[in-house]
């Protein structure tokens, strides 16, 4: 069986992630430190942070509230997945 993809699901993921990487890095936080306060293990916060996982709405309030920055933040302009 041949092993999994590392490549970002899509672009929206990728640019998503690397805005959670900057606002973790403006924060001077490690990847545990952020998951800790946002409440997710830091094996999901660094999926998110390669483009690997496909956000609930759920986890994405709570990295904005965990990295005290604005959801909208987060998401705003992400290109919509192409079919």
């Amino acid at each position: 069986m041949p092993a999994p993809s590392q490549s970002p699901i899509s672009d929206a993921t990728r640019e998503f992630g690397r805005r959670v990487v900057q606002r973790r890095n403006e924060l001077g936080l490690s990847q545990e430190k952020a998951a800790e306060s946002i409440g997710l293990h830091w094996t999901y916060l660094g999926q998110v942070e390669r483009g690997r996982r496909n956000l609930t709405l759920h986890n994405i309030l709570k990295i904005a509230k965990g990295l005290k920055i604005d959801a909208g933040v987060l998401v705003s302009g992400l290109p919509a997945p192409i079919d």
